[in-house]
């Protein structure tokens, strides 16, 4: 759906778990999830695609990037500065790779920003309201970005736990999947603008 974006991806998940973790000489971390481009992000990487002025010019932080999918197409729509953010220090590696590989800027620095001072003119979130102590956490704060000035962008691709309210819908674009991560081969994905 995004043939403009080249990306280091895995096509099974146990393979590359395990790899990692022989890699690093460790057990029981994280599932790869940074090893692939969810529904989310390939949706909000065709939206800032097919309409750069979302974010020509503007300052952008891609939350919980994975694979940095849509840090990469904002910087290539001319975004003045894109941040990822991931709490898993090989998602922050996949984004730098992810980068290089398309020839763009994307900072990303370590660390959880929730509860960190509006610095963004857009917010992408992707595929982030996936259980309730995740979206607990994010989404007062997100919500405060939003009130703060920040266009955030929420694509969902009918997670359980997406918000029922303050949800402005934009875009919709069916996105191939894969039953490795998904238990159907496409997701119909809703890019709202979260409001404040």
């Amino acid at each position: 759906m995004v043939p403009e974006i080249a990306l280091y991806l895995a096509t099974e998940i146990t393979p590359i778990w395990q790899a990692t973790e022989d890699w690093l000489k460790e057990r029981n971390i994280e599932p790869p999830f940074w090893a692939f481009a969810w529904p989310g992000g390939v949706a909000t990487a065709r939206l800032l695609l097919d309409e750069p002025a979302r974010v020509a010019g503007k300052r952008v932080l891609d939350f919980a990037a994975g694979c940095g999918i849509a840090a990469v197409a904002a910087a290539m729509a001319g975004a003045a500065a894109v941040e990822a953010a991931e709490i898993d220090p090989l998602a922050l590696a996949a984004v730098r790779i992810n980068a290089a590989l398309n020839g763009v800027t994307v900072a990303a620095p370590a660390g959880d920003i929730v509860g960190a001072a509006c610095r963004w003119d857009v917010i992408l979130a992707g595929d982030v309201c996936y259980e309730a102590p995740m979206t607990a956490h994010i989404l007062p704060w997100l919500r405060r970005m939003a009130a703060d000035g920040a266009d955030v962008l929420l694509a969902d691709p009918g997670r359980a736990y997406l918000p029922a309210e303050g949800l402005q819908p934009l875009v919709r674009h069916a996105v191939a999947t894969t039953r490795e991560l998904e238990d159907r081969t496409q997701r119909d994905v809703t890019i709202h603008r979260l409001l404040p």
